[in-house]
């Protein structure tokens, strides 16, 4: 039978999704791209924002009028809205066959062909342990690069976050488990190892007694075939000095972090449960600088949380031009139900919350584009990702920039280049976010 799977939100929700795909495929399902093939049709759902949330009932309702034209056979629910939300959608959206919550994904097969008995129904298991999948995933990431998530989970409890009630408590993913999925993603030609998970930087502490973020790095480091490590959603506070010693010393490791600060006001920061203050930021970048000179920093922001004043904008923008963050996204705050900052007074209206991130964005587009100027006339390695079409050119990333967030680099060549090879690139320009270069 044919299945379609649609995966919604962040990375840590695609690998989800290709955990499920290889377990069906596993079965002898077969995947498709396109809604009118499928005999199935599984939604892997976001809920983190509005807007996120929106989007995952939408694509749902969309996928009910396939099941209304009888065309199709079976529509499963995964994912963080079907956690949440599990029984309304059951209730309400009477075309849905089976609703699978978070910890629930190794079940997919199961829950499938009970949809296709007609025996669907709810299946959540316990916010707790983790899955042990042996199937192999099916990587849709184009086979280059893979996310690799590291823990599951989060016990931060930032006020405005409802994941820590989807996701449950931090869970490390056993190194040896990490090692053997990263040795198999190799094996399937993977060269770029994405480390993702709520917050890496704490990997480890929960079953070591320690972080052990820069031991799995060691591990990760030796296996052959990867040539790059990149790691994502690093919390700043958590950053250490064992964690930037094998960046410096273990060179698969891109001197890239992504390490999300949501604001720079103290007050502000108290208030979103944050546990760093605006002088321990300056600080921790200005020590990533000095200890690692070449690293990029990517960074993200939330404007317009309840009771942000005028003055407390313009804090943040201060810090953002002094920073000098080469990467930057801002959300504008989403009041999400059942989580504390929701019920605070002073909520900002939505127009208000526009401006500021549009204000946000444009000092940054001033930033990142001066940064990518001072990129000309340096040599690169560039991670090729595909052929420009009609155009003897070839679009490709550098260490600095991760897939799908940030900007990427047009290489002119009469060369024959393949996805996933690395080459040497003299840049030449600069266009916007992007750089121009010509092969070495």
């Amino acid at each position: 039978m044919n299945i379609l799977f649609i995966s919604l939100g962040c990375d840590k929700n695609l690998v989800d999704s290709e955990v499920m795909l290889g377990l069906l495929d596993e079965k002898g399902y077969q995947t498709v791209d396109e809604e009118s093939q499928a005999d199935i049709i599984v939604v892997n759902t976001c809920c983190f924002i509005h807007d996120a949330k929106e989007e995952s009932i939408q694509t749902i309702l969309e996928m009910t009028e396939y099941k209304k034209e009888g065309r199709l056979k079976a529509l499963v629910v995964t994912g963080c809205l079907a956690q949440r939300y599990q029984q309304e959608i059951i209730d309400e959206i009477p075309e849905v066959d089976a609703v699978l919550g978070t910890a629930s994904y190794a079940e997919i097969v199961d829950a499938v062909e009970e949809a296709l008995a007609g025996n669907g129904g709810v299946r959540m298991l316990p916010l707790r342990g983790l899955p042990d999948v042996s199937a192999k995933r099916l990587v849709t990431t184009g086979g280059h690069y893979a996310y690799l998530k590291i823990a599951e989970g989060c016990d931060k409890h930032c006020t405005y976050c409802i994941i820590p009630k989807l996701r449950g408590a931090y869970r490390s993913v056993p190194v040896e488990r990490l090692t053997a999925q990263a040795q198999e993603l190799a094996s399937q030609g993977v060269k770029e190892l994405i480390l993702v998970a709520q917050e890496t930087t704490v990997y480890g502490k929960d079953i070591y007694g320690e972080k052990s973020l820069h031991k799995l790095l060691r591990e990760l480091c030796k296996i052959e075939g990867i040539r790059w490590i990149r790691l994502l959603y690093c919390y700043p506070e958590e950053i250490d000095d064992p964690l930037i010693q094998v960046i410096k010393e273990e060179k698969k490791i891109c001197r890239y972090l992504d390490l999300p600060i949501q604001h720079a006001n103290d007050d502000i920061l108290r208030r979103m449960g944050r546990r760093t203050s605006k002088r321990q930021l300056a600080e921790m970048i200005g020590k990533l600088r000095r200890e690692l000179p070449d690293i990029t920093l990517r960074t993200t922001l939330i404007t317009g949380f309840p009771g942000e004043s005028d003055e407390q904008h313009e804090e943040l923008m201060a810090f953002v031009d002094e920073m000098e963050f080469d990467r930057l996204g801002v959300f504008t705050y989403s009041p999400e139900e059942d989580t504390p900052a929701a019920a605070l007074p002073d909520q900002i209206p939505e127009e208000v919350k526009a401006d500021r991130q549009a204000e946000l964005m444009e000092l940054q587009q001033d930033i990142a584009f001066d940064q990518a100027e001072k990129m000309v006339g340096r040599e690169v390695l560039a991670m090729i990702e595909g052929r420009v079409a009609d155009e003897n050119a070839y679009v490709g990333r550098t260490y600095k920039d991760a897939p799908g967030v940030d900007g990427l680099i047009f290489i002119h060549t009469d060369r024959e280049l393949l996805s996933g090879d690395f080459a040497r690139v003299k840049v030449t320009g600069a266009s916007e976010y992007d750089l121009i270069g010509e092969l070495m």
